[in-house]
C-alpha cells in the first residue's frame, strides 16, 4: 500500500466493514512512538465545520416563526 502525493491512503474494504467506517465517518489519528492509529472520532472531536454548524444552531434572526419559514420553503407564502 502506498501513500499518494496528497498524503492519502485507501483503507481496505475488509477493514472498513469490520470497523463500520462508512463514507463521511469522522476519524482521528493518534501517534504512539512510530505507530499511527486511526479510530472513529468522539462527538466532541468533530470537524471544524460540524462545530461551526452546532454553534450556529438556533441563532437565526429572520424574525419569522417556524411556520412562516416552512411556508416560504414550500412556496406557500
Amino acid at each position: 500500500m502506498r501513500i499518494t502525493t496528497k498524503g492519502q491512503v485507501t483503507i481496505p474494504v475488509e477493514i472498513r466493514e469490520r470497523l463500520g467506517l462508512l463514507p463521511h465517518t469522522e476519524v482521528v489519528f493518534e501517534v504512539e512512538g512510530n505507530v499511527a492509529k486511526i479510530r472513529r472520532a468522539k462527538p466532541k472531536e468533530q470537524s471544524r465545520g460540524r462545530r461551526l454548524i452546532e454553534h450556529l444552531k438556533g441563532r437565526a434572526t429572520a424574525g419569522l416563526s417556524t411556520d412562516e419559514i416552512m411556508a416560504l420553503t414550500r412556496g406557500d407564502g
